[in-house]
């Protein structure tokens, strides 16, 4: 029994059961792997839109920060609406949505207005927020609490593998490339980096609703993964539940907040580096999108945090059995030094060492505490709500050091590693304080 009382957490599985899983998340973690392509890619049209509209980092801080508030409220509203409709509706109407923002953010190309771009990208942020609660309520389903910080790194892993695909994309389309060794496409226009993911992620949706199951017992698997309890300690088997049950529960939670409140400062972090990182690369260290150079920090950056969400998660699964606070603490830690070296050094190598290392520590953090701490906290029921309060704060925080940070790279990069350390620290006195707080907050 767990420590709820709970059904006995199962080990083995029947057969066919772990390969229908794995296509059930394959399809979701491709979908939401196209979510970020449609999303990374402002930060490598960030410099080119800048120049061809005169736009100033204020401009370009304006259209992220947008999009990033609008995800950060869209996160809470739609978490709601993901526990009431289901995971699976939620990520076909934000594939829907991010796929018609983009097309319409490269057309806006042709008028260049600053009004425009933040007016799409903003509502594209909403569109987006639907992807992570719908994505995390059908895991939740399908993973007890001992192998969902394995899935909150292999959450992690599809995310930078969008991160990833455009970053080795986009250049491509930029500077032009040969399809077969047959066919020349010429340079485009940075409006195919809006353009190209949109087609990619309307592929994946249509493969996605087809094949995607929203819990094991829709696919013929009832009674592996334990069930939520109800209020007088019976399984309950509901996966929808009323918004007036779901909206109490989470925010009089206290783990919700002390986990919301240190996801913020990874948010931060995280969006300080993923928005400005290319940016900072042409600027300060006169390095081409094309380069070996770029490239290669493209590739490490999401390879390298992808292999820190996979290790993070089955640490705090397998060591510390399933509490997450402990290796969070760890890791802000951990980030906050590296920061700090990385502001003594100014070589172009240099940068793409630390840039690498704290892409490492942002994206662990990011994926145990928004993944798989959501997950415990919410349980079937209510993982859309849990996440959605839980995620948004990442979104506020990375829009709140955005805004700041863009008048500051304004003047220059001198500060660019400085502004990120505390937000590190706090991180990480969060999770040694409220560890005992999150531990009594999670369902199972």
């Amino acid at each position: 029994m767990d420590a709820k009382g709970s059904t006995p957490l199962i080990h083995h599985y029947p057969p066919g059961f772990r390969p229908r899983r794995g296509l059930n998340w394959g399809f979701l973690g491709l979908l939401y792997t196209s979510y970020y392509m449609c999303r990374y890619n402002l930060s490598l049209a960030n410099k080119s839109i800048s120049d061809e509209y005169g736009f100033s980092k204020t401009d370009m801080s304006s259209i992220i920060g947008t999009a990033l508030l609008a995800y950060a409220f869209g996160l809470i509203i739609n978490g709601l609406l993901t526990d009431r409709i289901g995971g699976k509706k939620a990520m076909l109407i934000g594939a829907v949505g991010t796929i018609v923002m983009n097309v319409l953010f490269g057309v806006a190309s042709f008028w260049g207005l600053l009004w425009l771009f933040v007016a799409i990208r903003g509502i594209d942020g909403y569109m987006q927020s639907f992807g992570a609660p719908g994505m995390t309520k059908i895991k939740t389903a399908w993973f007890p609490k001992t192998e969902r910080g394995g899935f909150a790194g292999i959450f992690g892993l599809m995310i930078n593998l969008g991160r990833a695909g455009i970053f080795w994309l986009g250049p491509h389309l930029l500077s032009g490339f040969v399809i077969v060794g047959l066919i020349q496409i010429p340079p485009l226009h940075w409006r195919w980096l809006f353009w190209v993911p949109s087609m990619i992620c309307a592929v994946v949706a249509i493969g996605m609703a087809l094949v995607v199951d929203e819990t094991p017992e829709d696919a013929g698997y009832p009674g592996l993964i334990p069930l939520d309890l109800d209020d007088d300690g019976r399984p309950d088997h509901r996966t929808c539940v009323p918004i007036r049950e779901v909206l109490p529960k989470i925010v009089s939670n206290p783990a919700v907040w002390v986990v919301a409140c240190a996801y913020a400062c990874t948010g931060a972090v995280r969006q300080v580096v993923d928005q400005w990182f290319p940016t900072f690369m042409q600027e300060f260290h006169h390095t081409d999108l094309n380069s070996a150079r770029f490239l290669f920090l493209g590739f490490l950056i999401p390879a390298v945090a992808s292999g820190g969400s996979l290790i993070s998660g089955f640490i705090s699964d397998k060591m510390f059995r399933g509490q997450r606070a402990p290796v969070a603490a760890a890791l802000y830690l951990s980030e906050t030094l590296i920061i700090l070296l990385a502001a003594q050094f100014h070589s172009a190598n240099a940068a793409v060492l630390f840039l690498v290392l704290i892409a490492l520590t942002a994206n662990s953090t990011h994926s145990i505490l928004g993944t798989a701490a959501a997950m415990d906290i919410g349980g079937r029921k209510m993982t859309g709500f849990a996440l959605g309060v839980i995620d948004s704060f990442q979104y506020f925080g990375g829009a709140l050091a955005i805004h700041y940070l863009g008048p500051i790279l304004t003047k220059g990069w001198d500060n660019y590693f400085y502004f990120m350390a505390p937000f590190g620290f706090v991180g990480f006195l969060l999770m040694v304080l409220g560890n005992g707080v999150i531990y009594r907050g999670s369902q199972r």
